[in-house]
């Protein structure tokens, strides 16, 4: 596969850097040199002409450092606390950092519900272009001080694909502690080779990705291979590349082969099938006949009544909700017309029944083609 990263940052306009929690810790406590050293670096990048949305660890490692405690609490009110704590220092540091050369930032703190919901979704992303349109730097994290199970994104390796994805950037540079993916773990290998190039994350890459274990965050190397598949599903190139080189986003930004560069999909998803298919969380389960999923996956039809043979769940109309063949094999994601209890009652009927079953019909789909995306979309 062609390494053309030289090219897609010629063209580049938008750019999403992401930096982990190893280069954002020292002693266990926040690095300063590195924040500031990160921020002098993407001022350069803003000043040639670039959009940068940085998204940061290092909330828990400032606040440790604010606190003076030795290591991370084991409670989880306590770690919320410390990140609360941590918060507040870590975005003054980028603030001074910024402001040393004439830049201004804003503090974005994300749960995953916060991009569910479609409203919710078009809002973050409209706020976000603000703040580019003003020349600001949104600096996101996740808002570990209300984030619960069910509402974390888990790392900000993901975090930052869905960042990609909402601003639809051209670039994710995903900066950590080693060079890039390896065939093997670098720290315990001697012979472990760098992979320069994935042009199709395939079961070696995931196998690789395995071994290679994060020490301070919660995503190690497999989290940033799930990154890659997100976003080079939707036509965006990602880099892995180790974030204490000197001036490393300088040397990216002009050509150089630092990294494993993660080559984009030569077919690109739209937005809204991006966001059904990566950034929704299924309500539910629809399981349908051999007919309808050959409809559907082959044939690029919508899912109608007449295909269904069991609900899943309990889900309001507009529910992202996953569609399965009768092996249970998830099949995709899409949005629903009708709840669970409507989907009941009319499943197995031609399109022509549902008004005398429902006592009206606003749709004829369950769901329509426009409003899912297949699992094939994002292979």
């Amino acid at each position: 596969m062609k390494d053309n990263r030289r090219s897609c940052f010629k063209t580049a306009r938008r750019i999403v850097v992401k930096v982990g929690s190893n280069l954002l810790t020292k002693d266990n406590g926040l690095n300063v040199d590195f924040v500031h050293a990160i921020s002098r670096q993407i001022c350069i990048m803003i000043d040639r002409g670039l959009q940068v949305v940085l998204v940061s660890s290092g909330s828990m490692a400032a606040g440790l450092r604010k606190l003076g405690l030795a290591k991370r609490p084991e409670e989880i009110p306590k770690r919320q606390a410390v990140s609360a704590v941590g918060q507040a220092s870590l975005i003054m540091e980028y603030e001074k950092a910024f402001e040393a050369c004439g830049k201004k930032v804003a503090q974005v703190l994300l749960t995953s519900d916060g991009l569910y919901q479609r409203k919710r979704y078009l809002n973050a992303r409209n706020t976000v272009h603000t703040l580019l349109s003003w020349h600001i730097v949104p600096i996101i994290n996740e808002n570990d001080t209300v984030s619960i199970e069910e509402i974390k994104f888990g790392d900000n390796d993901t975090l930052s694909a869905m960042i990609a994805l909402l601003v639809n950037a051209d670039i994710l540079i995903n900066l950590t502690d080693i060079d890039g993916l390896y065939n093997k773990d670098p720290r315990t290998n001697i012979d472990a080779e760098l992979i320069p190039v994935v042009s199709t994350i395939k079961k070696d890459i995931e196998r690789y990705a395995s071994d290679i274990p994060g020490a301070l965050g919660t995503g190690g190397m497999m989290t940033k291979i799930r990154a890659a598949r997100k976003v080079n599903t939707a036509g965006i190139p990602m880099i892995i590349a180790q974030g204490t080189k000197p001036d490393i986003l300088i040397r990216l930004l002009e050509g150089e082969p630092h990294g494993t560069y993660f080559a984009p999909k030569s077919h690109k998803m739209t937005n809204r099938k991006c966001w059904i298919g990566f950034t929704t969380k299924p309500r539910g389960v629809i399981r349908i006949d051999d007919g309808a999923a050959k409809a559907i996956t082959q044939n690029g039809k919508s899912l109608l009544p007449a295909g269904i043979v069991d609900v899943i769940g309990e889900f309001g109309a507009g529910s992202p909700v996953e569609f399965t063949n009768g092996g249970g094999e998830v099949l995709g994601t899409g949005l629903v017309n009708y709840s669970a209890e409507d989907i009941r009652k009319i499943m197995g009927l031609k399109t022509s029944e549902i008004k005398r079953k429902l006592g009206e019909k606003p749709y004829d789909e369950i769901i329509h083609r426009d409003n899912l995306t297949v699992v094939w979309e994002c292979d």
